[in-house]
């Protein structure tokens, strides 16, 4: 937020972009003030350097909610840089001085509302039509670019000289659709607005029903329930049937053009681009219609002010005839009344309060029932208390203008006559007063500000309503964001354990696959190693048979040499070279013979070395399927294990979901409740002082009525009179000075046009005296307590029956409202219940299925690894048999040979 020096500059580069650098009293001068709300005044200035007239809206971000007030500054200066339309109002730049931002804008004479408070009377239906058609050209303009007004009322629609249709006071505009901010008018808000707290967001569609509601505010001069209390109001709005036009009078077209922009469902409602298509504002009509009602109002302005003015002269007449007073206390008044002259003469000398920017601030004036058009329904004060009414505040007499006595005095030292240079100047200044205009009369502008002071507990009242709602809107909303991220953080917490318990089964799985492959590995190299040894066993043996089959023949062959050396030797009778012969033969057949059998030895013992190996191997490969069969056991048994700690784990999760997601349920609901229940109490405790203050207003206006006056009120009546009349008379005397001054300071060419500028001066500024004037008198009338006449009673009685009715209505629509809300918190634990039960079941269903799943790959996998094996085996003992082996599977191998 800026710093409360002079010029004000915030320090945010980006922000300080935003606002001129100057000082605004030296850039703007003249000014008057035109309007007041509870933002604060808005002021007819020139500048000073281009001669320009420009509207200047003064918000103040001082005081309570200060940091709010400088960001509504803050979006409604960048909502307003942004528009470029003909149909809104035209932005010339901000400045800020004294923790008060001075919003420059073009300047319009009035806006349509000042058209009914002049004329007393609706507009005509043509007229209704002109006014909706630029204000729809406007609208439409805002909705395509995402934007929405969100306080469109006749208050809030501007026209110019010329008679265009302005769309005004961004403060509660909204930079992006769709929204959700309880923002507005009570009376003018479309139901979602009010709901959005508890049924989401809007879109542009609520300006179309707050047009049509406008609509019914030109034609009947005052909005819908306008004489029922806000909060009633708004619950009205909500949740009973739309409004409609009550008079017969109007066209059929204009009928369907307000049923059409106050259809309850936004989705329904049309679109402003659809209603610029709409035969109520397309037909035919003058083009000078808004300029022609212009010119009417101001004339009629005119005639006001003159018809205060006309009074004044007649108090002014009637103090001729009624003599001097004392000449001390002549002096003495003379020289306080001076001084209330000179705060009166200050175009803009009535106070500007400090408050809240934005339209709900311009709104709070039309909450208060509106009693009579006169004067007489205002709070008067004691004559002791009418200077403090006039009295400019502190930050405002810094601000240009122009005083009766200023043209003499201003900027100069007592004594000192102004410059020929200083002279041409005052007189430039009064021939620009001539291009001041307004359709407002100086009666509703003295009303306005004193509706301003007086409803000041009743806006904040609002303002506060308003606040509240947003306030427990952000609440919802944060609350709502909290339980997403404690959702969210639990989500990811039960995912991690998921992810963690997954990686966990994973790595379990390639554990076991490697323990398997190293085991596997193990018991090859062990049986490796057997098979070698069962073959170095079945050589070793195969060797010892062989060699005792050798030694066996060795001994056989010798006994037989022996046994036929000893034949031949007692063979006498052959010859000892036949003996020979016959030796070597038989030798030779024995050698023969024992080569013979060593070769079928040998060939008994490999087929034996083969067969058995053969058989071992079928031993090592019946061995290796075992291992097989035994591992994939193992590792479909680990799956299923996993699977179950999975699914235990998921149901432990979903069992946590469920009761977390309950938790955050009764959360939202208790925090609902709690903010219905205040809601509810604030709206009861406002209708109490909504209700209080109806009855202090009639109990005023009662006073008013009164024709019986005790003599001191006569004479307290007469003492203000007096006090009137002296003023009066030092306003003459300052503006027949100046007038005189003026003469001799401009040229006689320039004289008609210097006094007729003087002229609606002083009949200006009588006029306003002539209204403090009445609003003295009132308030002294009312400060006295009078008794009531049976009539008086009667009314009174009414009145606490409607507030009555008013009260009972209220707590039906809180009781409604409850029920609703209940019936909603039961809903939507029904809608918990029903999906907590079809997650369980989708859970439950996605278990079975896994278990289904893991089943049928286990036996699908010990299948496929049984019907591997046995097609090995086949394969195996096929080979065999070509190899001339047998059935091997029922050899058995010699003890210890396999393990």
């Amino acid at each position: 937020m800026p710093s409360s020096t002079r010029k004000g500059v915030p320090k945010d580069p980006e922000l300080a972009d935003l606002f001129f650098k100057d000082d605004p009293e030296d850039v703007f001068c003249d000014l008057h003030e035109i309007g007041h709300g509870s933002f604060g005044a808005v002021y007819f200035a020139r500048n000073s350097y281009s001669n320009e007239v420009v509207a200047i809206k003064k918000m103040s971000y001082n005081g309570k909610q200060t940091t709010e007030k400088w960001q509504d500054i803050i979006k409604e200066v960048k909502f307003l840089g942004q528009l470029r339309h003909p149909n809104t109002i035209e932005y010339k730049g901000c400045y800020l001085k004294d923790n008060t931002a001075w919003l420059v804008m073009e300047y319009c004479l009035g806006s349509a509302s000042d058209l009914l408070e002049v004329h007393k009377k609706p507009l005509q239906e043509m007229e209704i039509a002109a006014i909706t058609h630029g204000a729809l050209l406007g609208l439409a303009y805002l909705h395509s670019h995402n934007m929405i007004h969100r306080d469109v009322k006749a208050g809030n629609i501007l026209l110019t000289e010329l008679g265009q249709v302005k769309l005004a006071d961004f403060g509660s505009a909204s930079i992006a659709s769709p929204a959700n901010s309880f923002v507005g008018t009570p009376y003018w808000m479309a139901p979602e607005v009010i709901l959005a707290m508890d049924e989401g967001q809007y879109e542009g569609k609520v300006d179309i029903w707050s047009l049509g509601i406008t609509c019914i505010e030109l034609a009947e001069r005052k909005p819908p329930l306008f004489n029922m209390n806000a909060m009633s109001a708004l619950y009205h709005i909500a949740q009973n049937d739309s409004p409609t036009l009550q008079s017969n009078e109007w066209s059929d077209l204009f009928r369907s053009f307000v049923d059409y922009c106050l259809l309850k469902i936004p989705q329904e409602r049309p679109s402003s681009g659809e209603l610029l298509r709409h035969d109520f504002v397309r037909r035919e009509r003058s083009p000078r219609i808004l300029i022609d009602l212009i010119q009417r109002t101001k004339d009629a302005v005119r005639e006001l002010d003159n018809l205060q003015y006309r009074k004044m002269k007649k108090i002014l007449y009637q103090e001729k005839h009624n003599g001097p007073m004392g000449e001390s206390q002549e002096e003495e008044e003379d020289l306080v009344l001076h001084c209330k002259m000179n705060s009166l003469g200050s175009n803009h000398s009535i106070p500007s309060t400090s408050v809240s920017t934005g339209s709900q601030s311009s709104s709070v004036n039309s909450m208060q029932e509106m009693l009579d058009d006169g004067c007489s329904d205002m709070t008067m004060m004691h004559p002791q208390d009418y200077g403090s009414t006039l009295e400019s505040s502190p930050h405002t007499k810094k601000d240009h203008h122009y005083n009766w006595d200023d043209g003499i005095h201003r900027d100069h030292r007592p004594g000192l006559r102004p410059s020929s240079s200083d002279r041409s100047s005052q007189a430039q200044n009064y021939k620009n007063q001539g291009r001041f205009a307004t359709i407002k009369s100086a009666s509703l502008v003295t009303k306005q500000i004193h509706e301003h002071e007086q409803e000041s507990e009743l806006r904040e009242q609002m303002s506060g309503y308003k606040r509240m709602r947003r306030q427990h809107q952000k609440q919802l909303i944060a609350l709502e964001n909290k339980l997403k991220a404690e959702m969210d953080e639990h989500r990811l917490k039960l995912q991690k354990e998921v992810e963690t318990q997954a990686n966990n089964a994973y790595i379990e799985l390639e554990k076991l696959a490697k323990r398997h492959a190293v085991h596997t590995d193990k018991e090859m190299k062990t049986l490796l190693t057997d098979e070698k040894k069962f073959q170095q066993q079945i050589a070793a043996q195969q060797k010892k048979e062989l060699t005792t089959f050798l030694d066996n023949q060795k001994k056989q062959y010798k006994l037989c040499k022996e046994k036929i050396k000893e034949e031949m030797n007692e063979d006498h009778s052959t010859p000892k070279k036949e003996k020979q012969e016959r030796l070597s033969k038989h030798k030779e057949n024995m050698q023969h013979s024992q080569a013979e059998e060593e070769a079928h030895l040998l060939t008994q013992q490999r087929v034996y070395f083969d067969r058995n190996c053969r058989a071992f191997k079928r031993k090592v490969m019946i061995k290796r399927h075992d291992l097989e069969q035994e591992q994939i056991r193992e590792e479909l048994n680990k799956k299923k294990t996993q699977k179950e700690m999975e699914h235990a784990m998921l149901i432990r999760h979903d069992e946590s979901m469920q009761e977390l997601e309950h938790r955050q349920l009764k959360t939202l609901q208790k925090l609902r409740m709690d903010l219905i229940r205040q809601q509810h109490q604030t709206e009861l405790e406002n209708q109490i002082e909504y209700n209080n203050r109806r009855e202090r207003e009639l109990h005023r206006k009662h006073v008013l009525e009164l024709r019986q006056q005790p003599k001191n009120l006569k004479a307290l009546e007469l003492q203000i009179k007096k006090q009137f009349q002296d003023t009066c008379k030092v306003q003459t005397k300052q503006y027949k000075a100046l007038r005189h001054h003026q003469m001799e300071v401009t040229p006689k060419a320039e004289h008609k046009t210097v006094l007729k500028a003087l002229k609606d001066e002083q009949t200006r500024k009588l006029a306003i005296l002539a209204e403090q004037y009445e609003q003295s008198i009132n308030e002294m009338m009312a400060s006295q307590a009078l008794r009531l006449d049976e009539a008086q009673e009667a009314e009174c009685q009414a009145l606490r029956q409607q507030l009555q009715q008013e009260m009972e209505l209220l707590n039906a629509y809180q009781s409604k409202i409850k029920m609703q809300t209940e019936a909603q918190h039961e809903r939507e634990l029904q809608k918990l219940e029903q999906k907590v039960s079809l997650r369980r079941a989708h859970l439950e269903q996605k278990i079975e299925e896994e278990l289904v799943s893991l089943q049928k790959e286990r036996t699908d996998r010990i299948k496929h690894l049984l019907e591997r094996q046995e097609r090995e085996t086949d394969s195996f003992d096929m080979e065999s048999l070509r190899l001339g082996f047998g059935n091997l599977g029922t050899l058995d191998l010699p003890k210890d040979d396999y393990r």
